[in-house]
């Protein structure tokens, strides 16, 4: 059983992570084929793509940023441990536009705002699978991101309509 298996059989509220359950009908222009979820915060789906291995990505048709989707964390346990790190997996996704300062108050308000029961998932996850938190989340994103080359990401005819942009 994998690491995402194992985390999936956890009984464990996952939207205390950011991490909800979704319905697989709802797609958004961004949302790349052969995508399998994650699980999702609002419109922002967090995902595996096909053709990039263990790589965990974030597919936010509201961007910020210069992409539509990026990647996250190289492998799942990394992921997790940038969730032990940050709280949850919405301040991991907005590193793609965020500067260190921003990303550090915002890590403030989010643990500020930590409830009881989200304290209690995370440490089921740093028991359940031996982790530790991420030393620098901020370093370990951007890093994974300025290499990172999404020219294999297979976009539905939806997504090159609402760009305006010619498929290859």
């Amino acid at each position: 059983m994998t690491t995402f298996e194992q985390f999936r059989a956890l009984p464990l509220d996952k939207s205390l992570l950011a991490l909800e359950e979704g319905d697989p009908g709802i797609r958004y222009f961004c949302y790349p084929e052969g995508a399998a979820a994650i699980g999702y915060e609002g419109t922002i789906l967090y995902c595996f793509l096909e053709g990039y291995g263990g790589t965990v990505f974030a597919c936010n048709p509201e961007s910020c940023g210069d992409a539509y989707v990026y990647p996250l964390a190289a492998d799942f346990s990394d992921f997790l441990r940038l969730i032990l790190a940050c709280g949850s997996a919405n301040p991991v996704e907005q590193t793609s536009w965020m500067n260190r300062e921003q990303f550090a108050a915002h890590l403030a308000e989010e643990a500020a705002l930590r409830t009881p029961e989200q304290q209690a998932a995370l440490d089921l996850i740093a028991e359940t699978f031996s982790l530790t938190p991420m030393e620098d989340p901020f370093a370990y994103c951007k890093a994974l991101q300025a290499g990172f080359d999404g020219s294999r990401i297979v976009y539905t005819d939806e997504y090159y309509d609402a760009l305006g942009i010619q498929r290859n």
